[in-house]
């Protein structure tokens, strides 16, 4: 890896941390916002989902501004709205600007994913895709570790406000980095106008390849970043009855176990592609035992919980392989445009999810902030049940490549 490839690397790797812990940071929160506001589930998890609807929201401009201005100069500016909603979340004295805050983190961090992955499509190999991918979720899953055991210890002593003002900080000096470190791309093509970006983006929505590579992915990631970054913790407390320090140990658990399956998958997929077995196919593969490991959770399999919650962790983000697989069906001109793309679709069903998941647990009666097992038995088996219907669809025998030369010289600019 060449200096310039490790600058890139974790520069944007950096963007995808801060946007991962802004991601996930309410689950440690939860409990005293809920205190201190009387927030019910449904509230709760309205609040927190803002996150996904502002970043799902800014996904289609976010892609175009990617394609047009380059991941450097569209990342360092938008991650500056990310630290000015986490300050105006951690001021806020009602639930009504707490959600402007929340939803402005979002629309802040919107474009960390997709810049980190055009970034290394244009400084990488293809092949490399899968490993390097993987290496920049990796990092971004450790703050999903930070949001569990380390984001409880550091509330024992600071309160959730001044967490708030840390986080907006460590934002700006991550923006100003990637606006002065971060090397451009010269890009070789005709850069055309925005309107005809646009243009582009309505190809990939169109593009019965892109839809056929995305079915199964958006669910499964859907399902576990919904479930990460809020109702893991409600899970672990009500159904398997552990106290909040356990509760959180395992969600860091479950973050550093994604770290090594976003680095194993990403490692093994090359060489099993030698082997004959397509990045497709493995993807697949893995997104299946996710949802056997959702299974083994719900009818407490006879193993250890942190056994279990590890493989949860580990097959939950493999659905990310399915980047790699977008870059090898379009121009590399679209790559902004198609992962910005996936990624939308990905966070509306997280703030489908957990807006839903809220509101199906909100059916039962709390008891003590504790809802019955039999809520949390409903939540998941419908989303077992949303994952399998995706699963056969993404096995289902149809058009899963297309040729760069299908797209027109204006769709690809």
């Amino acid at each position: 890896m060449s200096s310039t490839q490790l600058r890139v690397f974790l520069l944007f790797s950096a963007g995808y941390f801060v946007s991962y812990v802004f991601r996930g940071v309410n689950l440690g929160f939860a409990p005293f916002i809920t205190h201190d506001l009387g927030l019910s589930a449904t509230d709760l998890g309205l609040l927190t989902s803002l996150y996904f609807l502002g970043f799902a929201g800014a996904q289609i401009p976010a892609g175009v501004l990617l394609d047009h201005f380059g991941a450097r100069r569209v990342t360092a500016a938008t991650l500056l709205f990310a630290a000015l909603g986490i300050w105006v979340f951690g001021a806020a004295q009602s639930v009504g600007v707490m959600m402007a805050g929340r939803l402005l983190i979002g629309v802040g961090v919107s474009v960390c994913l997709g810049a980190a992955f055009k970034a290394l499509a244009h400084h990488f190999a293809t092949a490399r895709l899968p490993l390097m991918n993987g290496l920049v979720m990796a990092i971004g899953g450790f703050g999903g570790v930070m949001v569990g055991s380390p984001l409880t210890w550091v509330l024992g002593f600071a309160s959730w406000r001044a967490v708030c003002i840390g986080l907006g900080l460590l934002t700006v000096m991550v923006a100003l980095a990637q606006w002065t470190l971060a090397p451009d791309k010269k890009e070789t093509h005709h850069q055309a106008s925005l309107g005809a970006q646009f243009k582009g983006t309505l190809h990939i929505l169109r593009s019965g390849a892109f839809w056929k590579i995305a079915s199964f992915s958006v669910v499964t990631q859907g399902v576990f970043y919904a479930m990460q970054s809020l109702w893991v913790g409600a899970w672990l407390r009500d159904v398997q009855g552990f106290e909040p320090q356990q509760a959180a140990a395992l969600v860091s658990i479950l973050g550093f176990a994604m770290m090594a399956g976003c680095l194993g998958f990403g490692a093994a997929a090359r060489s099993l592609e030698r082997r004959g077995i397509s990045l497709h196919a493995f993807c697949g593969i893995g997104m299946a035992l996710y949802v056997l490991t959702q299974l083994l959770i719900m009818f407490k399999a006879p193993l250890p919980a942190g056994l279990l919650w590890a493989a949860y962790g580990i097959f939950g983000g493999t659905g990310i392989l399915s980047y790699a697989v977008m870059a090898r069906h379009f121009p590399a001109q679209m790559i902004g445009r198609v992962n910005t793309t996936l990624t939308l679709i990905i966070f509306l069903l997280i703030f489908g999810f957990q807006i839903g998941v809220g509101a199906v647990l909100s059916y039962w009666p709390a008891s003590g902030g504790h809802y019955p097992q039999a809520a949390h038995m409903t939540v998941w088996g419908i989303l077992v049940a949303l994952q399998v219907l995706s699963a056969i669809w993404y096995t289902l025998p149809g058009r899963k490549s297309v040729r760069p030369s299908e797209v027109s010289a204006e769709q690809q600019a």
